[in-house]
């Protein structure tokens, strides 16, 4: 995906520290003491232009949602789309997400959310892939115990190769569909902007939840 340069992005999203969290590692550990309140915390992992974390977060005002985003030009239309909404349950974070560890506390984190990641598809970008090993690492790191995550992707190799690094690594598969838009998932469903475009397309959109057993 190329990225049109927006100049401006970075200023608007410093005039708004309450909605893009500046210095977010001061909150590892501490984020709930930020939205006042103990509600569970559900992360999404390249949050993009804001559709699904701000149609999830009035859906369920009792969970307070993080997104993170790498790019300035990105989050800044996630933004709008938070001032927009007045929600005070969504927080956004401009970050890489090799950096999870640094800013979430061991076992702080509910549901992680992995919607149209890059699939990375040649053999070298391996390490890059959001359900790479490495990756899993963190996500256990941060996730309480029994902690889910929740994976949709029109990409189907990209899909198997996750529900075989989720198998390798100790993740138990919760749910799966192989067309969501078909199945008995898609009446809870929340599209993202990506969802919507590739479904118009017609490519069927691949779905599975698991989570990390506790262990003995």
């Amino acid at each position: 995906m190329r990225l049109r340069n927006k100049p401006w992005a970075k200023e608007k999203i410093l005039q708004h520290p309450q909605q893009v969290i500046p210095e977010p590692e001061k909150y590892a550990g501490k984020w709930r003491e930020l939205f006042q309140n103990e509600n569970p915390i559900h992360l999404e992992i390249g949050t993009g232009k804001g559709k699904f974390i701000t149609e999830m977060g009035k859906k369920f005002p009792e969970i307070n949602f993080i997104g993170i985003e790498a790019y300035d030009s990105v989050i800044v239309t996630a933004l709008d789309r938070l001032l927009e909404s007045g929600l005070e349950n969504v927080k956004l974070i401009r970050m890489n997400a090799r950096m999870l560890t640094e800013i979430f506390g061991a076992g702080e984190v509910e549901r992680i959310y992995l919607n149209f990641s890059d699939p990375w598809p040649k053999r070298r970008h391996e390490k890059r892939r959001l359900t790479h090993k490495n990756f899993l690492q963190m996500y256990e790191r941060i996730l309480v115990p029994n902690g889910e995550i929740h994976l949709k992707t029109d990409n189907q190799q990209f899909f198997e190769y996750s529900l075989v690094s989720f198998s390798q690594y100790g993740f138990v598969l919760k749910e799966v569909s192989l067309d969501l838009h078909q199945s008995e998932f898609q009446k809870e469903n929340i599209m993202t902007e990506y969802e919507e475009k590739f479904s118009q397309k017609g490519n069927k959109i691949f779905r599975c939840a698991v989570y990390l057993p506790e262990k003995a």
